[in-house]
């Protein structure tokens, strides 16, 4: 599963628990509601985060690659080593590069939904505050009175700006250090009934901070642009936020039918724009008007403003959702069998390989591949393992991995060729003497299983024990890694130490060169090789 998709399961849980609480508080105060849905967003959008630092519950949702790729050749290997084959099959699974490739283009679809989104927002904030910075401020006295009387009613200690625009349908409240109420043309020939209806919800905004509240609700919607339940939330929170202040307006003595007609008139002039204005806390905003009017005529509604009792209940219930919803794991699997195949580097399959798994308290469990390369481990849960592969002629497979996801309990395994490996004993005696011609060493077959067929050495050549170092009385081991090519021939060969003497060296290089083989054969066809060859100088 990708990060996006485990994202919007972990904020669903978190939102939908939102929702239900929002639901059953129907009849309770706006401004507590209100308070529930920014407690909601933000747990959601931090329920993702949260998962990464908490422990899981016994599944994950989170996918890694589930097939495991042969361990890269030795260094002395070269470009023409044997190197591991992709799997084969219907049973094979995505490698870890293919997956790489696929998740691309969601992350890519992502940023570039969440860049317009920010985008858009920072030319909305850019826009408002040029116009801002544009307009002059009210000097009205009327207005310069109410503000000053309500700003000291609400207890406000903010200095707050009234800015005329030059934008008839701008009627809103923004910022938040510095706030500012920013009207229309003509809003200085306003009647003071309407001009402290005004204030007064306006003001509201201020004490409560709605206009940050409702940004960063609004940067999160952006983050979270592909889920739609995040949408809903911060349409709700808008919402709740007027009528919260609609409440505070009441709650300052203003008649119920006197506020919804000042509203609106004031909507009626103003015809407000919800997408136009998103960056500010518009006032009148006709979308969501006769649901507000509704709500403050009705005389039985709670007006009450948010207790402290009520917001550490909300605030503590969500944190339990939040953290839920981060330790839960969006796919729960109970134990199942740990299948797979293995194969050689043609593609063809192994039977009879001895499969081990080791867990993380060292238990370890084994099974045998069948005529179809195929093993099972049966009652294999979640975790971290150890998987080996060990198959005569082939090189020992070790692999660390983790059952994650659903597609891990099934493996695909390439085991490449093994290395030969030859030792050669080279003796002479301390006085000058003539250099005894041992016989040919009997050549070492390689270990093999399945289809290979190593090869026989049929030319053989003995190294010379150099007589510069005879004469010096020195005594050298040379290790030589050789590949013997599909024809038999010693491609190439190289000392692998650096404490070699070159006299040792060149003797054994020249003698390993011109030894000849058989061809290795892997079900049938030639292959390269890989020799480990140790020549052993010995004065007697």
């Amino acid at each position: 599963m990708t990060p996006l998709a485990d994202a919007l399961i972990r904020s669903v849980l978190v939102l939908l628990t939102g929702f239900a609480a929002v639901f059953v508080l129907r009849h309770r105060s706006a401004a507590l509601r209100h308070w529930i849905l920014a407690a909601t967003i933000a747990s959601a959008a931090l329920a993702p985060p949260l998962a990464w630092l908490l422990p899981a519950w016994p599944a994950t949702a989170v996918q890694t690659p589930s097939a495991l790729v042969f361990d890269p050749a030795p260094a002395t290997a070269t470009s023409a080593d044997p190197v591991a084959a992709a799997p084969r099959g219907a049973d094979s699974v995505a490698t870890g590069p293919a997956l790489s490739t696929r998740s691309i283009p969601v992350g890519l679809i992502w940023a570039a939904g969440f860049a317009l989104g920010a985008g858009a927002l920072l030319v909305h904030l850019f826009r408002l505050a040029r116009i801002s910075a544009r307009a002059p401020r009210v000097t009205n006295a009327s207005w310069l009175r109410i503000v000053e009387e309500v700003r000291r009613q609400y207890g406000i200690r903010q200095n707050v700006r009234v800015l005329q625009t030059a934008a008839p349908d701008l009627l809103a409240t923004w910022g938040l250090f510095r706030p500012c109420i920013l009207v229309p043309p003509g809003a200085t020939r306003w009647d003071e009934d309407v001009i402290r209806v005004v204030v007064c919800h306006e003001l509201a905004h201020v004490r409560r901070n709605d206009w940050a509240v409702q940004i960063a609700a609004d940067i999160v919607r952006r983050v979270y642009w592909f889920q739609p339940l995040m949408w809903i939330a911060c349409r709700m929170l808008r919402r709740e936020s007027e009528q919260a202040c609609d409440d505070v307006v009441l709650g300052t003595g203003v008649e119920a039918p006197t506020y919804a007609g000042h509203l609106l008139q004031l909507a009626r002039a103003g015809r407000s724009s919800t997408y136009g204005w998103v960056a500010a806390v518009p006032m009148a905003r006709p979308s969501t008007l006769e649901r507000r009017i509704s709500a403050m005529l009705n005389s039985a509604r709670n007006r009450r403003a948010l207790s402290f009792r009520a917001l550490v209940a909300t605030t503590f219930a969500l944190s339990i959702a939040s953290f839920a919803a981060a330790a839960f794991h969006t796919e729960q699997r109970a134990p199942t069998q740990l299948v797979g195949t293995i194969y050689d580097g043609s593609g063809g399959v192994l039977p009879g390989v001895v499969v081990t798994l080791t867990d993380a308290q060292n238990a370890k469990t084994e099974a045998t591949t069948d005529a179809a390369g195929r093993f099972q481990l049966p009652a294999v849960a979640g975790g971290k393992y150890i998987l080996e592969a060990k198959a005569m002629g082939f090189n020992s497979f070790r692999q660390e991995f983790e059952l994650t996801s659903s597609s891990d309990w099934d493996r695909a395994i390439t085991l490449q060729v093994g290395r030969l490996s030859e030792t050669v004993h080279v003796s002479a005696k301390r006085e000058p003497a003539t250099q005894p011609t041992p016989g040919a060493p009997k050549p070492t077959p390689v270990r093999v299983g399945g289809n290979i067929k190593a090869p026989q050495k049929v030319v053989n050549v003995n190294p010379t024990f150099p007589a510069s170092m005879r004469t010096a009385g020195r005594s050298g081991v040379v290790p030589i890694d050789a590949l013997i090519g599909t024809d038999g021939t010693v491609v190439f060969a190289r000392v692998v130490s650096a404490s070699v003497h070159p006299d040792f060296a060149d003797a054994a290089i020249e003698a390993v060169r011109q030894w000849k083989f058989t061809p290795t054969l892997l079900n049938g066809k030639p292959v390269e090789v890989l020799m480990t060859v140790t020549i052993n100088f010995a004065l007697e």
